[in-house]
C-alpha cells in the first residue's frame, strides 16, 4: 500500500542533545497511525519536522511522496494539522473563526464551514465567542479548522488530551470515519496508549528521541504476555514462600502478587495446592493478559538496556 507519510533517519539535535534521532516511520494511505511516547519523547518535534515548522539536523521527511521543505506551499493544500494547544481568535465566534481560516485557505462560500460545524457537533456553539468555549469545544474548533480544506493527510498532536470521556468517543468515531470511509491518512501522537489502541491500525513507539518499534495494532495485541494474578492477605509471606519453591514472583501492590512463569500460568492449580498445604487463604487466582500500558513500559525498559 502507498505510504503517504514517511521519514528517513529524521534527526533533530540541539547542541549535544538529540530531541529526535534517526527516526524512520511509515504511514500507509487511509490508516490511523498512533505515535506513542512519554512526554518529552520527541513526538511533537517529529511532527513539526513533518510539517516543515522545524528544520531537521539531518534526514528527510516526506508527505504524499514529496520531500517536506519550507517553500513547498502546494503540499500544505492537502495537509491538515493540530499542534500544541488549540488556537482560535478569542473575541470571534466559532463561525467567524472558521470564516477567517477559510479565507486564508482561499475557500469560497459558507457551505464547507457549515459542514465542518455539523461534523464536529459545534452547531450549539456556532455563534459563541471562542473564549467562552470549554477546552473540549476549543479542540473541536481546531479540528474543524484542520478539516476545512478536506485534506488527504491529518497530523494531530495529542488530539484527545483534556477531553472528557464523551468527547474522546466523539473524536475517536470522527477519526475512524475519516480514515476508513473517506481515505484520510491520519498520524496522531499521544501518551494515552489505551485510547489510541482503540482506533489505530499501526502503532509506533518513540522513546528518548528514538523510534523503538512500529507494529500493526492486531499484532500488538497478540504480543501481550499472560500473567497469573494472585490476591492473598499476607502477600509478603506468600511472596517468600513462592520464591523458596522456585517460582519467580513480583509484588504488584498490597495483597497482590503476579508471576509470568509459563509453567505456572499453564497450571495455576499448583499455586492453589501450595497455599492449601500451608493453610494460607487465597482470595483470588486468575490468568490475565498484561495491559497495553504494561507492554508499552516493557518495551521502553528493554530499549534502555540496549
Amino acid at each position: 500500500m502507498f505510504r503517504l507519510i514517511r521519514t528517513e533517519r529524521l534527526t533533530k539535535k540541539y547542541g549535544n542533545f538529540y530531541a529526535v534521532k534517526d527516526v524512520s516511520l511509515h504511514v500507509k494511505q487511509g490508516e490511523i497511525y498512533g505515535f506513542l511516547g512519554l512526554n518529552g519523547a520527541g513526538k511533537t518535534t517529529t511532527l513539526e519536522m513533518l510539517l516543515g515548522l522545524t528544520r531537521p539536523t539531518s534526514g528527510q521527511a516526506y508527505c504524499l511522496n514529496t520531500p517536506v521543505t519550507l517553500n513547498n506551499f502546494q503540499l500544505w493544500e492537502q495537509v491538515g494539522y493540530l499542534l500544541d494547544a488549540p488556537y482560535a481568535y478569542p473575541e470571534l465566534t466559532v463561525r467567524e473563526n472558521l470564516s477567517i481560516f477559510a479565507k486564508l485557505r482561499r475557500l469560497t462560500g459558507s457551505k464547507r464551514i457549515e459542514q465542518v460545524i455539523e461534523t464536529l457537533n459545534l452547531q450549539p456553539y456556532a455563534d459563541k465567542k471562542a473564549r467562552q468555549l470549554s477546552l473540549g469545544n476549543r479542540i473541536r474548533l481546531s479540528l474543524a479548522r484542520a478539516l476545512l480544506h478536506e485534506p488527504k493527510i491529518l497530523i494531530l498532536d495529542e488530539p484527545v488530551n483534556g477531553l472528557d470521556p464523551a468527547g474522546m468517543i466523539d473524536i475517536r468515531e470522527l477519526l475512524k470515519d475519516l480514515a476508513f470511509n473517506h481515505g484520510v491518512t491520519i498520524l496522531m501522537s499521544s501518551h494515552l496508549l489505551d485510547e489510541v489502541a482503540k482506533i489505530a491500525t499501526t502503532i509506533g513507539i518513540i522513546h528518548k528521541g528514538c523510534l523503538i518499534e512500529e507494529i500493526p495494532a492486531k499484532t500488538l495485541k497478540e504480543q501481550l504476555r499472560e500473567q497469573l494474578v494472585i490476591k492473598i492477605p499476607d502477600h509478603i509471606f506468600a511472596y517468600r514462600l513462592l520464591r523458596v519453591k522456585g517460582i519467580e514472583t513480583e509484588i504488584l501492590e498490597e495483597n497482590t502478587l503476579i508471576t509470568k512463569e509459563q509453567a505456572v500460568i499453564d497450571q495455576p492449580e499448583k499455586i492453589a495446592e501450595i497455599f492449601v498445604k500451608h493453610k494460607i487463604p487465597l482470595k483470588h487466582l486468575s490468568v490475565e493478559k498484561e495491559t497495553l500500558e504494561d507492554y508499552f513500559l516493557r518495551k521502553i525498559k528493554v530499549s534502555e538496556t540496549k
